[in-house]
């Protein structure tokens, strides 16, 4: 199995983050699945809706190259998951976003999800994805940091902005457990595999979740179940496939000044 790891940032600018996130996908993924990652160029290093829109218009690009070279899935590795009811709409193999993927599966951990993102410029589309979900009696609440995306990824290999990162995460989170929240979300890959070296990690007996191996495992499910049934997702509605000739003409046709 080959799964397409669709990462936000790009080697140049988050060296020491694919370094550690290659490893950890290898860790998660069944011992005959190869996840390749590939990132995008300028990377999101700002948080606003138009920085996700830019990435996502790329992303979706991608989704049809892995398509046509050959993947059984593309995984969405940018918890916003910009683009991602778009690119079902042009692939037929599994699109599987961090985002969705790690929400609907902490639905099962509790009733209740709290979400800590790393800038309060992402509360906004954070409720948009909440809302598209169905999720909105289940998530009780987004607390931020007041990180911008590129800053995070200095605490890669410094313990001590790691840990920092993560007393600024808990003093988010600790609130939101103490108003009911069952299962706290970091809402970002990046914080994800910074906070998964911390083994069990919780905030007064709320697990704090690392969604990473949740959407490698949704992907590989999703390849198996689609060799076994034959179904896909559904092409009525928000799926409905984009005909062959508007698949290219989004290929070919950006437009700039």
């Amino acid at each position: 199995m080959k799964l397409w790891y669709q990462s936000y940032v790009d080697y140049e600018n988050g060296a020491e983050y694919w370094d550690m996130l290659g490893p950890h996908l290898d860790a998660v993924s069944a011992q005959d699945t190869q996840v390749d990652i590939r990132g995008i160029t300028p990377f999101d290093s700002y948080a606003h809706p138009l920085v996700e829109f830019r990435c996502a218009r790329e992303m979706i690009c991608n989704a049809i190259r892995a398509e046509r070279e050959g993947y059984d899935a593309f995984i969405v590795g940018h918890f916003q998951d910009a683009g991602l009811y778009e690119a079902r709409s042009v692939v037929d193999i599994p699109v599987i976003g961090l985002g969705e993927a790690t929400m609907l599966w902490c639905c099962q951990m509790g009733q209740r999800l709290g979400i800590v993102t790393i800038n309060p410029r992402f509360i906004p589309w954070f409720h948009h994805q909440i809302g598209k979900y169905g999720l909105r009696e289940r998530v009780s609440g987004v607390h931020a940091m007041t990180f911008e995306p590129g800053q995070i990824l200095g605490a890669y290999g410094d313990a001590d902005k790691a840990a920092e990162v993560k007393r600024l995460f808990e003093e988010q989170g600790r609130p939101l457990v103490a108003a009911g929240t069952d299962v706290l979300i970091p809402g970002g890959g990046i914080p994800m595999l910074l906070f998964s070296q911390f083994h069990d990690h919780q905030i007064d007996g709320a697990p704090v979740v690392n969604g990473i191996p949740i959407a490698v495992k949704m992907a590989e499910m999703a390849v198996g179940l689609k060799r076994l049934t034959g179904q896909g997702v559904s092409r009525v509605g928000d799926y409905t496939k984009a005909p062959d000739h508007i698949i290219e003409e989004f290929l070919t046709h950006p437009k700039g000044l």
